[in-house]
């Protein structure tokens, strides 16, 4: 069999070699392995399946796992790792270079470094790490005392970072743990809108605290940032810009941003300013660096500055950072003067949130700031239960609707009003869903509601029309004919098909004009969405169909 190999590898067939491998042992091929130069190693591992590779990897030695490490792209290395077991990979860890161990180190694998306490593996490896997957890491960490060690071995700056991107009850936890002095150090490398975002979501007494570990002149910027309203651009503005004046020179430029950066969080775009801070311009450091070390900033700066004000809804900043595709938006008072920016992270940030938020009101449920899995049962049940008891009283008029008029149908009439009910409501939801977006992006406006209506009458017709004849042919050949169901007549089938194409048409202007009522009355569009839609489409289904089938069937 290893002679079979050997042939096929020495003849380049990679594939059919790694099939007749399956039929060894994994010890046999480690020992195949220890026998091949490089020219045959890699793409033989390559070909091998990704347990049988796993298998083989934890038998060779040092120099050749580091060498098969290498060979192996990242997906391949990716698929070879997950069918490894957690003690064999950390083994692994313990014995390679770091920039294999960056590659090869999953989640589970740094916990068990630091349950096995491998602090001469774990250290190096999380200072190389990014800020957010670092927070995973603390996020899964089970023990306080672990996140205290992990967080102490990080480097300072990192530290932060990471500390922004933990959720909320992993930060509270590790504030608790911390002593004054590095508290007073993680503090002291955030960057003011993050500090404003903390104080905002711990409970009081981790915020006094965080404040008592802030100097004065943080704490004036946190109190005047928290003056803002919650939804508004100044909630969630950073004063951590770089300011030039027009009589700079590039050169002069160059020095303030060297001179400041360290304490900014942003430096790609400088806001130009006068002496009352009134904004006049702004230049990048692509035009800084592009021009002459002579020129002044005012013969470079962009005067047509795209802005928005203290109060405008942060949302709306958020968008327009999109749509211009911003690194940040400078944001002024109504004297025109410049207060503050919004960076791309905190727009990001603000669109997840508010996308997070309408998905919950759309499916009639009180959004909440926690994750799905760390939100108990208790406020699950808070969050859902209004909604469901006003859909269920909703509901009731359908049924009284139905009481009402079941005696004057007959049996297969009535057998269809689920039917006609579901077709509706489907119908509702999609027109909802469609202009609920195009109205949170600013495709369309309240004052497009006559364009939508046009647009959605024809379109529901032409839909109602094609489900209208489906329903139509289905009655008379499926159910009347094959399944032998008695009562479909032609005039029976006519009613359905008739009140489903009704049905259809004003489902869809439903959904189509509830969303745009509701931003004209200064609800948020999302909360007429899916169920209060079908609750009112079920009723007007019903009324229609009973009221069809009097009419034409007596």
């Amino acid at each position: 069999m290893e002679k079979e190999l050997t042939l096929l590898l020495s003849n380049r067939d990679y594939e059919t070699a790694a099939r007749e491998a399956e039929k060894l042992s994994a010890e046999a091929l480690a020992d195949l392995f220890n026998e091949l130069d490089e020219t045959h190693l890699i793409p033989f591992s390559k070909a091998l399946e990704s347990d049988l590779m796993a298998e083989v990897l934890v038998l060779l030695d040092k120099s050749l796992q580091e060498t098969v490490i290498n060979g192996l792209r990242d997906d391949e290395l990716e698929a070879v790792m997950d069918e490894m077991s957690v003690d064999d990979t950390v083994e692994i860890i313990e014995e390679m270079p770091q920039e294999i161990v960056r590659r090869i180190a999953e989640l589970d694998d740094i916990l068990k470094l630091l349950e096995d306490r491998n602090y001469a593996v774990l250290k190096p490896l999380l200072s190389s790490m990014n800020a957010t997957d670092l927070a995973e890491v603390f996020e899964e960490t089970q023990q306080d005392t672990d996140l205290l060690i992990l967080f102490r071995i990080l480097p300072k700056d990192l530290a932060a970072e990471t500390f922004v991107e933990m959720d909320a009850d992993v930060k509270e936890k590790l504030i608790h743990k911390l002593n004054d002095r590095e508290l007073k150090a993680v503090m002291a490398e955030l960057f003011l809108d993050d500090t404003v975002d903390l104080i905002e979501e711990m409970p009081a007494s981790v915020v006094k605290r965080v404040l008592a570990q802030s100097d004065s002149e943080t704490r004036a910027y946190i109190n005047e940032l928290l003056k803002y309203p919650k939804d508004s651009a100044g909630s969630i503005m950073t004063i951590e810009f770089v300011s030039l004046r027009p009589t700079m020179t590039v050169d002069d430029a160059f020095e303030r941003i060297r001179r400041t950066a360290i304490d900014k969080e942003t430096i790609y775009t400088c806001y130009v300013v006068d002496t009352t801070n009134k904004i006049l311009g702004l230049v990048t450091a692509k035009d800084l660096m592009l021009a002459a070390k002579t020129d002044l900033v005012s013969d470079i700066m962009n005067e047509n500055v795209i802005y928005a004000y203290t109060e405008d809804d942060k949302e709306d900043v958020a968008r327009k950072i999109s749509d211009y595709g911003f690194l940040a938006l400078p944001i002024v008072d109504r004297e025109m003067r410049l207060v503050g920016i919004v960076t791309v992270d905190d727009a990001m940030d603000v669109l997840q949130e508010e996308n997070t938020e309408d998905i919950a009101k759309m499916a009639a449920i009180t959004p909440t700031a926690k994750p799905y899995l760390k939100t108990g049962v208790f406020t699950l049940w808070k969050t859902r239960v209004l909604w469901l008891l006003i859909l269920m009283l909703g509901s009731t008029f359908t049924g009284l609707i139905l009481n009402k008029y079941e005696a004057m149908l007959s049996t297969c009439l009535v057998a269809c009003v689920p039917m006609i009910m579901g077709t509706g409501g489907n119908s509702g939801s999609q027109a909802s869903v469609t202009v609920i977006r195009a109205l949170s992006i600013g495709e369309v406006e309240s004052r497009d509601v006559g364009k939508v209506i046009w647009k959605e009458l024809r379109a529901s017709f032409l839909l109602g029309v094609t489900l209208a004849i489906a329903c139509f042919l289905k009655l008379i050949f499926l159910d009347g004919m094959l399944l032998k169901v008695g009562g479909y007549t032609w005039d029976v089938c006519l009613v359905v098909s008739l009140a489903l194409l009704c049905t259809v048409v004003v489902a869809k202007l439903v959904g189509a004009i509830l969303p745009i009522v509701a931003k004209v009355c200064h609800l948020d569009p999302a909360v007429v969405a899916n169920p209060f839609i079908t609750t009112i489409v079920d009723a007007v289904s019903v009324i229609l169909f009973c009221g069809l089938s009097i009419l034409i069937l007596g």
